[in-house]
């Protein structure tokens, strides 16, 4: 039997390729070129709705801050980076690697502060790729690790900002083109995926799929609750930042659902650190709420406190972590702590037997 991709058609000059294949190639195309074109065009947008911000305002709101309100935002920043590295135990657990706690933390928060300012692919996962590979991980085991912080991270967005969107508190944007039922139905979709995620790891625990090659298996209902409550008390925080920087200006769940939809936005648009989108949602969602000076002042307050200042402690992780690494390489043979731990319920992809 001849494989497809060797097959030829009489007097063909090359192999032929099924249909299949072409699709991938267009979509690759289409995310290298197209990407970057919407990143470019929405940065165009921004910059040129620029002078219509009002800066002095926002400079005077600055200096307006009391260095007590600043140090409360920079403890809430603080205590939300090290939530997030608590993620990246999870992942540990699931995974039963057997890397010290400590080291997985340390990755997850220098990789939580790189994705913030330099976008998901260099932070949330080249960085973290990297400093498991240098702790002797394979690639399966890092995968996963990835695998269960996207989603403890995004579960708990849903949850909250369900409730949130559902509570009807925050009207939708102006410009989405979305009604109110439908933004309450949007949120009420949102609680229900969690839920669903939660009943799903409850019903088939230890039941294993297999895709793309790779065995994979939902965790414990135990596990599951345990990211949704974590994810949801990571995005309080963010919210409760925002909202002392505003002042009480704005009601609390107010703020926190700016945030969460200012996120997405982030997400949605391919610019480091969403540049320029934060600050457009909030100017959309809040005007006539709060001063524009005021907003603009809290919002780079907020950029500093939670974006650039943990930046700074980030790099002094990785440095750190780099010089652990090379004091302390992994065993040739990956026994210790190179793959995953295959005696535990939680193994996931044991190396082949030789």
């Amino acid at each position: 039997m001849i494989p497809c991709d060797a097959a030829r058609l009489p007097d063909s000059p090359g192999p032929v390729r099924p249909a299949a294949e072409a699709a991938p190639s267009l979509r690759l195309r289409v995310l290298r070129w197209g990407v970057p074109a919407l990143g470019l065009l929405v940065l165009g947008l921004l910059v040129s709705h620029a002078h219509k911000v009002d800066w002095a305002g926002a400079w005077q709101a600055l200096q307006r801050y009391s260095p007590w309100v600043l140090l409360a935002v920079l403890a809430l920043a603080t205590a939300s980076h090290a939530l997030y590295g608590t993620y990246d135990l999870i992942g540990r657990h699931h995974t039963g690697h057997r890397l010290a706690r400590w080291r997985c933390w340390a990755i997850a928060v220098t990789s939580y502060a790189f994705n913030l300012n330099l976008g998901s692919l260099v932070g949330g996962v080249a960085m973290r790729a990297r400093l498991y590979a240098r702790a002797g991980l394979d690639e399966a085991t890092v995968a996963q690790i990835i695998g269960i912080s996207l989603a403890t991270n995004w579960l708990g967005y849903g949850l909250v900002a369900g409730c949130v969107f559902a509570s009807g508190v925050l009207k939708p944007p102006s410009g989405a083109n979305l009604g109110e039922a439908a933004f309450r139905g949007l949120g009420v979709l949102l609680i229900l995926l969690a839920v669903a995620y939660v009943v799903a790891c409850t019903k088939w625990q230890g039941r294993q799929w297999r895709v793309r090659g790779r065995r994979l298996e939902l965790p414990s209902a135990r596990v599951a609750l345990m990211q949704l409550g974590l994810s949801s008390a990571n995005w309080a925080l963010m919210g409760c930042a925002m909202y002392l920087l505003l002042g009480g200006k704005v009601a609390y769940v107010a703020t926190l659902g700016t945030l969460l939809l200012a996120s997405v936005a982030g997400v949605v648009t391919p610019i480091p650190a969403g540049l320029g989108v934060l600050e457009a949602v909030y100017l959309a969602v809040l005007a006539g709420t709060v001063g524009q000076g005021r907003l603009m002042g809290a919002l780079l307050a907020y950029r500093a406190l939670y974006y650039l200042v943990p930046l700074g402690g980030g790099l002094l992780l990785y440095l750190l972590l780099e010089r652990h690494a090379a004091a302390h390489p992994p065993p040739k043979s990956g026994g210790a702590q190179g793959t995953a731990a295959t005696s535990g319920p939680q193994a996931i992809n044991p190396p082949p037997p030789r």
